[in-house]
Order: C-alpha cells, then sequence, then structure tokens
C-alpha cells in the first residue's frame, strides 16, 4: 500500500468514527482525541488531517450533502419514475438522513457554508434538487418552489423529531405531507406570485 492509499484509508478511519460518535452523542461527542481512539490510530494522526474539530464536523456535513446530491441524481436517472414521485423521493431522502441521524441533520443545517468544500457539497445539493424540482415546474420556476419544498421538508423533520408532528394529533404521515406539497404544484403558477 503507498502512503497515500494509507493515508486516505486513515482519513476513511477518522471519518467513519466521527460519523459514529456523532450518532451515539451529539457534536460534543466528537473530539479529535476520542476519533483517533475510535479509529484505532495514533493520538497525533487525527490532527495530520484535520485543522480542529470544527474541520472535522464540516467534513462530515459535506459527505452528507454530497450523499444526498448523489440520491437526487440517482432519483432524477429514474425514467420509470414519474416525475413528481422523483420529487417526492429527493424530500424524503432528505427527512430521512434526520430520522436515521438526527445529530448529523442538525450538523447539515447548522453549518456555515463558507469552506470551499462546503460550498462546493451545498451548492451541489441545490443543483441536483433543483433539477428535480425543474422537471416538475420548469427552471424558471424551480428556485422559488425548491426553496419551499426544502424548507417545507427541513420543517416536517424537525417537527418529527421532536415529536410534535404526532400522527395521532394531526392525522397524517410525513409521507402524506411530502405527498401534499408536491401534488399542487403545477408549471407556471409561479408566474402569479411574480406579478403581486
Amino acid at each position: 500500500m503507498t502512503r497515500a492509499e494509507t493515508a486516505a484509508t486513515t482519513r476513511r478511519a477518522l471519518i467513519s468514527a466521527a460519523s459514529e460518535l456523532l450518532d451515539e452523542g451529539g457534536p460534543d461527542a466528537v473530539t479529535l482525541r476520542a476519533v483517533g481512539a475510535r479509529a484505532g490510530v495514533s493520538r497525533g494522526a487525527p490532527y495530520g488531517h484535520f485543522e480542529n474539530k470544527d474541520h472535522l464536523l464540516t467534513q462530515l456535513a459535506v459527505n452528507a450533502w454530497n450523499s444526498l446530491a448523489e440520491e437526487a441524481g440517482r432519483l432524477r436517472a429514474n425514467l420509470e419514475a414519474p416525475v413528481r414521485a422523483r420529487l417526492e423521493g429527493g424530500l424524503l431522502a432528505l427527512i430521512a438522513v434526520a430520522r436515521r441521524q438526527p445529530h448529523l441533520f442538525a450538523l447539515m443545517f447548522g453549518t456555515p457554508a463558507n469552506t470551499p468544500a462546503a460550498v462546493e457539497a451545498a451548492d451541489r445539493l441545490a443543483s441536483e434538487f433543483l433539477a428535480l424540482v425543474a422537471d416538475v415546474v420548469g427552471e424558471a420556476d424551480a428556485p422559488r418552489y425548491g426553496a419551499l419544498l426544502m424548507s417545507s421538508a427541513y420543517g416536517i423533520a424537525g417537527m418529527e423529531l421532536s415529536g410534535h408532528l404526532a400522527k395521532e394529533t394531526w392525522h397524517v404521515s410525513v409521507e402524506q405531507l411530502v405527498h401534499m406539497l408536491v401534488d399542487p404544484i403545477r408549471p407556471g403558477l409561479g408566474e402569479a406570485g411574480r406579478s403581486g
């Protein structure tokens, strides 16, 4: 194994360990020392790959954005599925992150997108998601509808995580809410909003 391959393997192990620690105890559980111990590497190894804890946490958010972008791309490539079903799938993929990894979900939307890697990953997700939206409403209306749908999915996920979206209270599932968001959207409906 070359030195570069060894470094890449160590970096992957550190990221995997950080992800596990984040899932188990939130951002406070992720320290470079704990990550190194979990990954089974030397005490100084994490510092050779990450400047500090914030740098490592940002990498976890970047990986999550990239993973969601890939999922949106796969959904869009599935031409056998109706465009609205693909869009619903994109929204549900975001909500699924909150369900599986609530600390990662909070980290994604709490991490400032101001580093080059974060900007690139967030833009990639936005681009893939907007392509799903554009397939339904057209490119001109995609940004506004995309913002509405993404912020609504974020709110749905947050309410579900906090326990304030109990089906017994609201008599609706998350999947039904997402369908209710997407179903009434029609191409050109955004024109009325521009004039008012």
